[in-house]
């Protein structure tokens, strides 16, 4: 497996010759010129993940490349005209690659603000990718995408997430705002190395082979 970071949230997947694309946002834009992409993964709404213009320009440079979200997100693409498939907790499909649906909700803000549905995927049994979530999926994943800033969480908090998942390997997402101070990444890297997990601290534009 290879993982691109093109930024935030934004990570181009290769496993066994399939290429995916998470989370399109405002966050990221060197997505838009994104080619070769045969699946795109939405996890929720909010505009650092889903940015329609990015999704249109991806669909052009990727004609037939189907997206695989939730029923929210779901709803905002039809309104634009916009084909999806829908995987939320509990579903999957098999395009290339088995994608499984975990979680439903986002991590709480301050009670029900910005509250939306937010479906993690995981992907090819080995690569789980949470979205705006601490969900803890059923299985242990190979590889975890780990959130590490935002207005939904602290440090710490990431880091027992971490602990609970017991992936072999993590590197750092939602990090859009902070990706170059490379000593906040220092401390989940310090912390979860003590745990027996590696910690590589993915800046934008970094590709990585797993």
């Amino acid at each position: 497996m290879t993982i691109k970071k093109l930024g935030h949230c934004c990570l181009i997947i290769e496993i066994d010759g399939v290429r995916i694309l998470t989370d399109p946002g405002m966050l990221s834009m060197t997505q838009n010129e994104a080619r070769d992409i045969h699946l795109i993964l939405i996890t929720h709404e909010h505009a650092d993940h889903l940015h329609i213009e990015s999704v249109k320009k991806l669909l052009e440079n990727n004609p037939g490349a189907p997206i695989i979200t939730n029923s929210s997100v779901g709803k905002i693409l039809a309104g634009e005209g916009i084909a999806f498939q829908k995987i939320e907790h509990g579903e999957s499909i098999t395009k290339g690659v088995v994608i499984e649906g975990f979680g439903n909700e986002h991590a709480e803000i301050y009670k029900e603000f910005s509250r939306v549905q937010n479906t993690g995927y995981f992907i090819g049994n080995t690569f789980f990718y949470p979205g705006d979530a601490f969900f803890v999926p059923p299985k242990t994943p190979e590889i975890l995408a780990l959130p590490v800033a935002g207005p939904w969480m602290k440090i710490k908090e990431a880091i027992d997430y971490a602990k609970e998942v017991k992936p072999n390997v993590c590197f750092p997402v939602h990090d859009g705002i902070i990706h170059f101070i490379m000593p906040f990444h220092k401390i989940p890297e310090l912390m979860l190395k003590e745990a027996g997990i590696e910690f590589i601290p993915m800046l934008m534009g970094d590709e990585k082979e797993f």
